[in-house]
């Protein structure tokens, strides 16, 4: 079974045709970046326009590259939520037009679930196991006991990690994207320049959550508080002990979760999964549980992942009406205190 997936809920276009839910036959990115980097972050109504200019291309392409015609395509499928509304419009009504123009079913993915979803494309994974979803607009820690059976433990109460990243590279001039700036330069810095603080979080049902507003502003605003006056005040050992912060603060969530649970096995995914620190903290403080990660190119948004899971769907025969409409947001992924 031959399913196109079609990723547009960010800055992404991304394409990609995937058969049983494991081979990817073909896959496409068109990426952004350089239309962002005026900015230091994502421009919506930048982030649409290009998406309708670049989505038709994306697929044809997709297409080119693996030898098939739109008559062999089995499904469609195409992100529906969380994202940015304008540009998720964009791919969820060009894979609706498709579907209806092909008479092939249709079916709407969540990118939350995508994401853990990418590592299943590279290698056998069983259920359950503790998820860790990091990106730009979401941070959390789950028990994951099937493709889209997901029982969140943890979250952000405030920022998302990959946005807290973005924000202190944009405000210090580091560098576009920030998460990928911050990590280049921290391999040069020294982490115990700056003891940035961490939130408590650990009491009662809030003991996985997150918050990374706090420690976003004493990196921006409170910095000479934090400072170590034995190091320099430079770009190398800010990125350093910025992301040795943030890092430590979900790893050692996820650490809870493993021991809580007694499920040795973690699966990532999502942009920040790519943060060489991460990867090297989650394998050193969890030397006897397994940890799988994506490989770099299903790290960012792809069309893959959302190919991948949608076969599953279509197994089970579960698909979407064609009048399913585009979420910004997920209730249950983003949690406030009361």
């Amino acid at each position: 079974m031959y399913v196109l997936g079609i990723e547009t809920s960010c800055d992404e276009c991304s394409a990609a045709i995937v058969e049983n839910g494991k081979k990817i036959i073909s896959h496409v990115i068109a990426t952004q970046i350089e239309f962002h980097k005026p900015f230091n972050g994502v421009v919506p109504e930048i982030a649409s326009r290009k998406h309708v200019e670049s989505i038709n291309a994306v697929v044809n392409s997709t297409l080119e590259k693996s030898g098939m015609q739109l008559k062999e395509i089995d499904a469609v499928a195409a992100t529906f939520r969380p994202g940015l509304i304008g540009s998720l419009l964009v791919g969820l009504s060009y894979a609706k037009g498709l579907a209806l123009s092909l008479d092939i079913p249709f079916i709407g993915i969540d990118h939350v679930h995508a994401h853990l979803y990418a590592p299943h494309l590279e290698e056998e994974i069983n259920f359950p196991y503790i998820g860790l979803l990091l990106s730009g607009g979401h941070t959390i820690v789950a028990k994951v006991d099937g493709y889209e059976n997901l029982k969140v433990l943890g979250t952000t109460i405030d920022d998302a990690c990959g946005e807290a990243f973005d924000k202190v590279a944009k405000f210090y001039n580091l560098g576009y994207p920030g998460g990928v700036a911050i990590d280049r330069l921290a391999k040069k810095g020294n982490p115990m320049a700056f003891s940035l603080p961490k939130p408590s979080l650990h009491k009662g049902d809030h003991r996985y959550d997150v918050s990374y507003s706090g420690l976003k502003t004493a990196a921006i605003n409170q910095l000479d508080q934090f400072w170590n006056k034995d190091y320099e005040k430079t770009p190398e050992n800010i990125s350093a002990s910025f992301q040795k912060a943030a890092i430590d603060m979900i790893v050692d969530r996820v650490i809870l979760a493993v021991k809580d649970t007694g499920i040795n096995l973690v699966v990532a995914g999502g942009g920040v999964t790519a943060n060489s620190y991460l990867r090297e903290s989650l394998k050193s403080r969890l030397a006897d549980a397994k940890i799988v990660f994506p490989s770099m190119s299903l790290c960012t948004d792809n069309g893959a992942m959302i190919a991948g899971l949608a076969y599953h769907s279509l197994k089970i025969g579960k698909t979407s009406p064609l009048n399913l409409n585009a979420e910004a947001r997920v209730p249950a992924f983003r949690r406030l205190y009361p």
